[in-house]
């Protein structure tokens, strides 16, 4: 059964997550191409999708830490050092995305946006992006893991 949790969970975390970091990256300089090109409809479609990817699949995100902490469960490791701070940092993710970066996309979407604004939506999603990468290490490292799965 632990094998079966930790394949959802991280097929979740491939299928989920990494669209929303794909998306969140792409979407600021998308933004500045549509406030360079006001009347480009293309872009301001493709910054409506980015934005749509990352909310829908944030959503659907919920799925890869509900299946972590059943894989930890199940391997009894809630207590080890690399899983707090994997739980803390994805809870740390979540709010970046959820606090700081869906909302500034939405500014961005309403406008008027500027450069700045850009920039700052930039920082926050290479912040969340940084976030994720540094959980994804420590799920492959474990430092001191002796579980064999």
């Amino acid at each position: 059964m632990t094998k079966i949790l930790l394949i959802v969970h991280v097929l979740a975390a491939i299928v989920a997550v990494g669209p929303v970091t794909v998306a969140a990256s792409m979407f600021p300089a998308t933004a500045r191409q549509v406030i360079a090109e006001p009347d480009d409809d293309r872009a301001r479609a493709v910054l409506r999708n980015l934005h749509r990817v990352c909310r829908v699949y944030s959503g659907i995100g919920i799925v890869v830490p509900v299946f972590g902490l059943a894989t930890a469960i199940s391997l009894q490791v809630l207590g080890d050092a690399w899983l707090i701070v994997s739980i803390a940092l994805t809870a740390l993710a979540g709010a970046v995305l959820a606090v700081l970066v869906l909302p500034r996309q939405s500014e961005v979407l309403e406008g008027p946006a500027e450069i700045a604004d850009t920039k700052r939506l930039a920082m926050y999603t290479g912040v969340f992006n940084l976030l994720w990468a540094t959980v994804t290490v420590l799920m492959i490292v474990r430092p001191g893991s002796t579980t064999s799965v």
